[in-house]
Formats: C-alpha cells, structure tokens, sequence
C-alpha cells in the first residue's frame, strides 16, 4: 500500500482486495471505525481519505492494512471482523510501534498460521504440537489430542471452534466436559445443580472469554450458538454443522466416550481432550480416553496427537513440574 501524508491527513491506497469488500455495504465497515475515532474517512475507488489526529490516523491507517489482510484469508470480511480489529487496536497503546513489526512478521510469513484474532492480539500454535493439532483439524473431522497440563488443549480447541463458527464453516459450538469430582464432592458445593455444576464448566467460558466480548457470548449463548454442558447432557441428540469439543476426556467413561462420538451429524467436526495422567474415575472404572486410542486408532479420517512436556506454554515451572512427577512415577514403577 502506498500512503501519501500530510499534516491531518493522509491518503490510503487500496491494493490486493475490491475496495467494496474492504468498504462493507454502504461504507458500512468505515462508518464503524468512524464511529470508535475523531476520525473522518472518505472512499473514493481505491482510495480513503483520512483525516484527523496523527495517533489516530497511525491507528486507522493499521486496521485497513489488518483489514485487507483479513480478507484475503478469509475471502471476506464482515462488522464482527472490523469490531474486533478495531478493539484490539485500540487497547494497544504502542500499535505505531508494532504495526511495523507486524508487517516485518506477515512478510516474513509469520503470519500465516493465525488461527483467530481477538481483542487480545491473535491466537496461533505456539509450539509444535499445537501445529499438528491446527493441521490436523484442517484435514479430518475427529481430532483427540492427549496430553499433560499446560500445553494449552483446551485454549486451541476453543479458539479452533471460535474461529470455525466467525467463518461459517459451521453454525454452533457446543463444548462438553464430563462433571467428575477430583477429590471433592458435588453435594458439597452450595447451591442448586446449576450452580454446583458451574465449576466444572469455568475452564470453557474462561477461554471463550478470552477469544470473544462476554456480551456476545451471553447472547450466541441464549440464542443456542454456543453451548457450555455437562457431558451427560449430549445423550440422544445429533449434531449438525458443529464444532463440538470433549474437554477432561480422561474423566469421561467408555460409555460416554461411544456416546460423545456418535453424536456428530453432518457437516461437523469434533476435538476430544484429555490427559491419562489425570483420571478421577473410580478405580473400576475405565477411562473412555484410555480405550479409544485402542478401538479408533488406524481409522481414516480419525488424527490423534500426542503432546508433551515440551509443548507446554504456561509458567515454566509447570514443565519441570510435570517432569519431576513422571520421573517419580517411572521410578516406582507406575506406568500410567
């Protein structure tokens, strides 16, 4: 792009994308970045004039750039696009700065994978591990991802299924975690089943929070779009055209593992989480996580990836924390 500049105003050029698409309906995508700045834009063909501050015109002129790159990876753009880029600009205070870097980073093709934009940044695999899980999810409809604390299942999951639902690959999110007690007990907790169920579920609707405005998951929430359940929750229904996650896999029994499984319908995909060093099910009990990697695995269509302590992203302690108990475990002979 091709910028001419003067003082209180600049001249933004279209290049790679149709002006109308970048545009929206009516102008409606810069009448909404209008309405977040003291800022006045005007298209004419390829150009938009801007006029206004410099530091806004600095923050204009990189949601345009993001914009036009939006919409030649997703091969449109829509307000929910602009709204959220416009957010996340907006909370950056030093984007001058790193709206250089950025495009160092996107030339240099470090861009490519990104999974989702939020109002936090952008979300892509931080590891390789989570590289294989993004590929796998492009190539099959079932992924089951087994792995230690840490290595961010549940966050990729969910920002997969995020992402999935922004570009109409499909029409709802339903994630499901199985409400097994770690220790604790469920009669214990204060308040009706709603409320005693809530702390199972936290975990979803934290990583839901961090990809979307908590307005707009309140309302994809009553509307049916997305739905945060106990797993017993799923028995007798069919999915369709949905990204549907098994989150603490580990926990869910052989049972329900068969039961989660058989709920996809037509046109959707599923992620299955879970990590076998963690099972709180009764010692009878048989992890349906455990059993599936044996019933499932050779099957077409059907990816499993396995992490490690090597993908783990949070704390760093957290890796070495993982490693100290597994070298306990081994030396006492305990192989789960």
């Amino acid at each position: 792009m091709t910028k001419t500049r003067e003082a209180g105003e600049r001249l933004f050029m279209v290049e790679k994308v149709d002006p109308m698409t970048l545009y929206g309906v009516a102008d409606q995508h810069l009448k909404l970045i209008e309405k977040h700045f003291s800022i006045q834009l005007i298209a004419r063909g390829n150009q938009v004039k801007l006029r206004g501050e410099n530091e806004e015109l600095d923050q204009v002129e990189s949601i345009l750039s993001e914009l036009i790159f939006i919409a030649n990876r997703n091969k449109q753009l829509t307000l929910e696009d602009v709204e959220t880029l416009v957010h996340i600009i907006k909370a950056d205070s030093s984007v001058a700065h790193q709206t250089q870097v950025d495009k160092k980073l996107r030339d240099a093709g470090e861009l490519d994978e990104v999974v989702l934009f939020t109002s936090n940044g952008y979300v892509k695999p931080r590891t390789s591990g989570q590289q294989q899980v993004v590929d796998a999810v492009k190539k099959g409809d079932l992924v089951i991802v087994v792995g230690p604390a840490g290595t961010g299942k549940t966050y990729m999951a969910v920002t997969l299924a995020v992402a999935a639902l922004k570009e109409k690959q499909v029409k709802k999110i339903v994630l499901a975690r199985p409400a097994v007690e770690a220790g604790e007990s469920l009669g214990f907790l204060p308040g009706d089943y709603k409320e005693k169920i809530d702390p199972y579920l936290r975990p979803l609707y934290d990583s839901l929070e961090g990809m979307l405005p908590r307005d707009l998951i309140k309302k994809y929430t009553e509307q049916g779009i997305i739905e945060v359940i106990p797993l017993a929750f799923m028995r007798g229904r069919t999915l369709n055209n949905a990204f549907v996650i098994l989150d603490e896999a580990q926990n869910a029994t052989a049972n329900q593992m068969k039961m989660f499984l058989t709920r996809l319908g037509v046109n959707s995909k599923a992620i299955v989480n879970g990590d076998v060093t963690q099972i709180d099910l009764p010692e009878k009990a048989t992890s349906g996580l455990v059993e599936v990697q044996q019933i499932l695995e050779g099957i077409e269509g059907i990816e499993f990836i396995y992490l490690s302590q090597g993908d783990v992203v949070r704390h760093r302690l957290v890796r070495e924390i993982i490693k100290a108990y597994n070298e306990h475990h081994k030396s006492n002979g305990d192989v789960s």
